[in-house]
């Protein structure tokens, strides 16, 4: 019998070290040592899995073919992954508990399995509750043929029999194999677990989707190597208190990783939803201090987003500086270029932003609409009536140009808004009914303009 060694593996890179140290070796991450065990090399088979069967070849008589993509049915998911599902393709799509998960994958194979055959393989619930799930989404359960099992030789071995084209695992952290003696969820068994089903995938064109658990600090669970093992990586996101999900990729081996798929929670399920615009703006007042209207733009769709700041009196020694979808490093950033350019301090002032809706904005577009929120609520007077707002601002204080400003404007334009402040470079060509630009150079340009 092979001896048995201890290890310690880092949760983050997935590194290894004899010996635990409060810093991992590898990726000099702190206290992500955990103590696993591990068989030798010698004993696993999986090592002598490629053992003749690669070749060295010349790139250029590789021959590239566009890849064929399958419609999971739910277009907000197929604009996440690219367009489809990809023949061999491994996605891993984690999320908070009770964010949606398995109900958006029970409700894609539903729709795949009309035409196709596919396999779910659940270690959390059972057949009943799978089955009442699908009562309750009002899908045909004879579309989806179902395993509950949490030993993966016992998993590849019904993939091989049943060879579906798209498989769901729900979840990798629940899986374990006989090769490795940890518990399941530990980082050994993750790695392990999902090198062997990313090789199946490969070997026999299944599409695999795995569901990932989050730890507490938002981060999917297990070492961070099983983002690099699997071919795209989507965050199912959104706040408990609102009925709408948004997913997003942040690694698409086959698409763009800048697509955002928004979607409702319903008593029938998850339903995309086409105009995501219109539920960011529901409750949007133009007659409000402090609000200003954002256009941004979410891979090739464009979104408007209210923006909110409120600016109050610092009631202790250091002022306070928080955000909510925004980066708070880039809010300091502004308020000194405002102070500098514009003559607007808030060095003795509380400020607090929000992007209503939930939804997170990480491009430098929303500068302009976010120094124009701040001035709005510091002077308590409200801007412009239909007024969209986008740009950069650079610390000089100048607005800088963004992509796609034409797509923006014509999005504005469609929801009802008639007026529109945009870098110089922004402004389109031809004019837009109903709309009217004002093209800004610096930043003290657009406060004089809301002052009017």
């Amino acid at each position: 019998m092979a001896k048995i060694k201890t290890v310690y593996s880092c949760t983050e890179c997935g590194g290894q070290s004899p010996k635990w140290q409060g810093q991992c070796p590898h990726c000099q991450s702190w206290n992500t040592l955990v103590e696993t065990q591990q068989a030798p090399a010698s004993a696993n088979p999986r090592f002598q899995a490629w053992a003749d069967t690669s070749q060295v070849q010349v790139l250029s008589e590789v021959e590239a073919v566009e890849v064929p993509r399958e419609p999971s049915g739910i277009g907000e998911l197929d604009r996440v992954l690219g367009g489809g599902l990809v023949r061999g393709a491994v996605i891993l799509i984690g999320g908070d508990p009770g964010i949606g998960k398995s109900t958006l994958l029970l409700q894609a194979l539903s729709e795949v399995g009309a035409r196709r055959k596919v396999l779910y393989v659940s270690g959390e619930e059972s057949p009943q509750q799978i089955a009442l799930r699908a009562s309750r989404l009002a899908v045909d359960p004879a579309r989806v043929r179902f395993l509950a099992e949490i030993r993966l030789e016992a998993i590849l071995a019904t993939l091989k029999q049943e060879t579906p084209e798209v498989a769901v695992i729900d979840s990798i952290q629940t899986l374990y194999t006989e090769q490795v003696t940890s518990a399941p969820g530990s980082v050994s068994q993750v790695r392990e677990c999902a090198a062997q089903l990313t090789r199946m995938a490969k070997q026999t064109g299944t599409t695999i989707l795995l569901v990932g658990h989050v730890t507490k600090e938002g981060s999917l669970a297990g070492p961070r190597v099983l983002e690099h093992m699997v071919d795209t990586v989507l965050y199912f996101e959104g706040d408990s208190h609102s009925s709408y999900r948004m997913i997003r990729a942040i690694k698409n081996r086959f698409g763009a990783v800048n697509e955002l798929g928004v979607f409702a929670m319903t008593d029938k399920g998850l339903k995309g939803v086409s105009n995501p615009s219109a539920i960011f703006l529901s409750s949007y007042r133009d007659d409000v201090a402090g609000s200003c209207v954002l256009v941004t733009q979410e891979g090739t769709r464009p979104l408007l987003v209210e923006v909110q700041a409120l600016v109050d009196d610092a009631h202790g020694f250091q002022p306070k500086r928080l955000t909510v979808g925004l980066e708070q490093n880039r809010l300091a950033m502004l308020l000194a270029v405002a102070h500098r350019h514009a003559t607007v301090a808030c060095f003795d002032q509380d400020v607090f932003l929000n992007a209503v809706g939930g939804v997170k904005i990480a491009e430098p577009a929303a500068d302009l609409a976010v120094i124009l929120a701040i001035v709005s609520s510091l002077r308590n007077r409200p801007l412009p009536d239909k007024l969209v707002v986008f740009g950069e601002v650079g610390l000089a204080g100048e607005v800088r140009p963004v992509s796609r400003g034409q797509e923006r404007l014509k999005e504005a334009a469609k929801l009802g808004f008639t007026r529109a402040i945009v870098p110089t470079a922004n402004r389109p060509r031809q004019p837009i009914e109903g709309l009217e630009i004002v093209a800004v150079d610096r930043l003290a340009d657009a406060i004089d303009y809301c002052k009017a």
